[in-house]
């Protein structure tokens, strides 16, 4: 090149490096750059052949393009592609070559430098005549470096066409091509990245939609409700997402429902589990109201969805209908709980009530605790009798699964979940019992309410004052525990009733007869009591009536009624059927048992039928009517 005028070799290399400098920048893949980078400096430069080898991820080099200007008989450079050269030998060949600037050119007689796994070929070229001849061995160099100097590979050309080595105008037009050759590779590599990055991910979003579209057919067609919960901002706690299967469990449209909260749908008495289950996942049993008015028995079960950055995101929530298993287990624990002839509470059952009403307080204990009006201690209810909740007699008089069935049935089978209809809680709202998480009794045996606060209303036998205001009966007799009895004036009465001539009816109509005569009489005990009083079968044809927050005088008006409901003829079967009735009235207190009250409500009654010459059982616990017991 450097034959010709100065000028004109300079004005035509100037073109043809703008020719393959384009060429360089036009290709459309980092293979395609290599290629353009070899055939650029064979066509452009006036090279015989070059080669490109270009850095691997490991550091080593391999032999990425090679180009020749006419293919030679023994194969020529292409047999080089794939080669692999190690880091170190390449650093020691550029090191001990000659430096041209930035290239770096190894005369032939320095061969020994170039080790024995560095790719090489070496043509069958004339013999150099002249110093400046290019000899078949010699190699000429141009590093490619990055912007940030890293090393990306190495350009090797060979057998400039002049025969000679090159000149100075040769040498800077391939420092100036390597220069944009480095430029070239750098930004095909980063678009190979871009590409190869957008091919994963449109990978993820491809598996992203199809895991969003999995979820949503899940999800709506799920067979049993489910729902997405905001978790955060203006919406925290709204329903975001719904399926058909919760629309159709509670009746309510989607549009509806997705303005709404479970806080806005659940049971008053359910809406502090609900607040302790939806803070965490968790699991809980709860009653959410349906678009006629109705609650409606689900089990929720919550999923806290997080993401990995932001922390969690929403709830979501599986509704699950337990309708039928609720029905079920409240008919299970109606019939252990209740009597089956009559459905009033059986024994046990008032044995259990009178229990939660009592504590080991003795009575002068109770009864400074009690001083003052007796109604105080009864803030809960209209009559001071919702201490045990409602008879759960319906109008056919049998208890069942309805508004006022559930007043008999144990926490303990539904867990924290369960509260009767109406908002009452007969463990906790009248201090018949020690729910969970309650302290323990002070020192003195009161029991305490949350918070350390005494809410149990201690039942103190009342006061019984003659004519000329004397106390005339009662545990206490003489000082301060005495005089706190006087004040009180209202007690927990229990009144023990037993049949009289009801062996009769059953010796003379049979059993089912006697078993018709039972029911009628549960049912005019259940409606001559006030509202909130408990009636109980004990079995046979004893029951017991326990009234709270009562006086002497009201509890004997009160046995007067019973009395009265239960004289009158019956007619079963078409035939007229009479029975009498002994009543004892009994009073109970902290610190009595439950044995104590109930034998003690027992030998009044028997006093009485004493009296009025009744027939008196020898035995005690023996049953005229065993067949119902």
């Amino acid at each position: 090149m450097e034959a010709e005028s100065e000028p004109y070799v300079r004005l035509a290399t100037l073109r043809t490096l703008h020719r393959v400098v384009a060429d360089l920048n036009a290709a459309r893949s980092l293979a395609g750059t290599l290629q353009a980078v070899v055939e650029g400096a064979v066509h452009g430069l006036g090279f015989d052949a070059a080669a490109v080898s270009l850095v691997r991820p490991d550091g080593d080099l391999v032999v990425a393009a090679v180009w020749e200007l006419e293919e030679s008989a023994m194969g020529g450079p292409s047999v080089l592609l794939g080669q692999v050269g190690s880091r170190e030998s390449w650093d020691r060949l550029l090191g001990v070559s000659d430096h041209w600037g930035t290239l770096r050119f190894l005369p032939y007689d320095r061969g020994w430098a170039v080790a024995s796994d560095i790719p090489r070929w070496i043509g069958d070229g004339p013999m150099p005549v002249y110093a400046n001849d290019w000899h078949p061995a010699d190699g000429l160099l141009a590093p490619m470096y990055s912007a940030g100097g890293d090393l990306l590979g190495v350009l090797s050309v060979d057998r400039p066409r002049s025969g000679k080595r090159p000149g100075a105008w040769t040498r800077e037009a391939l420092e100036m091509f390597s220069l944009q050759a480095s430029i070239a590779i750098g930004n095909a590599r980063l678009r190979a990245e871009m590409q190869r990055a957008l091919a994963r991910l449109e990978k993820e979003q491809q598996a992203l939609r199809a895991s969003e579209e999995s979820f949503r057919q899940a999800f709506e067609y799920a067979p049993s409700g489910m729902a997405i919960t905001e978790l955060h901002g203006a919406g925290r706690g709204q329903l975001t997402r719904v399926n058909d299967a919760l629309c159709r469990l509670l009746g309510r449209p989607r549009a509806v429902l997705r303005q709404q909260s479970f806080a806005d749908l659940v049971h008053p008495d359910d809406r502090a589990l609900l607040e302790r289950t939806s803070a965490e996942s968790g699991r809980a049993e709860l009653r959410l109201s349906r678009r006629d008015g109705g609650y409606q028995w689900v089990c929720l079960r919550n999923s806290i969805v997080a993401d990995a950055a932001e922390g969690p995101s929403f709830l979501l929530t599986h509704v699950e209908d337990i309708e039928d298993r609720k029905r079920h287990e409240l008919q299970l624990a109606h019939r252990a709980s209740h009597d089956a002839l009559t459905g009033l509470p059986n024994g046990a059952e008032l044995k259990a009530r009178l229990g939660r009403r009592l504590c080991a307080l003795p009575q002068a204990a109770a009864a400074g605790h009690q001083a003052g009006p007796a109604e105080a201690g009864h803030a809960g209810g209209g009559h001071g009798g919702t201490a045990y909740g409602s008879t759960a007699y319906g109008s056919n008089g049998h208890a069942g699964y309805g508004t006022d069935g559930f007043g008999g049935y144990p926490e303990s089978l539904f867990g924290d979940s369960y509260r009767p209809a109406g908002g009452h809680d007969p463990e906790t709202v009248h201090g018949h019992g020690l729910p969970d998480g309650y302290p323990a009794p002070a020192a003195d045996g009161t029991p305490a309410g949350p918070n350390g606060c005494g809410e149990h209303v201690h039942a103190v036998v009342p006061a019984d004052h003659g004519p000329s205001g004397e106390l005339r009966s009662g545990p206490f007799r003489s000082g301060a525990a005495a005089a706190a009895a006087a004040a009180v004036e209202k007690g927990l009465a229990v009144l023990f009733c037993d049949l009289d001539g009801f062996k009769s009816v059953n010796d003379r109509f049979g059993h089912n007869a006697g078993d018709a005569v039972l029911v009628e009489v549960a049912r005019r005990l259940s409606a001559a009591v006030r509202d909130g009083d408990t009636v109980a079968r004990l079995g046979g044809d004893e029951f017991v009536v326990l009234a709270d927050g009562i006086g002497r005088d009201e509890a004997k008006d009160l046995a007067h009624r019973l009395r009265n409901a239960i004289i009158p003829p019956m007619r079963i079967d078409g035939r007229a059927m009479r029975v009498g009735v002994s009543l004892g009235i009994g009073w109970a207190g902290c610190g009595m048992s439950i044995e104590e009250v109930l034998h003690t409500a027992d030998e009044r009654m028997y006093d009485e039928k004493r009296a009025r010459g009744g027939a008196v059982r020898g035995a005690r616990g023996e049953r005229s009517h065993r067949r119902a017991g």
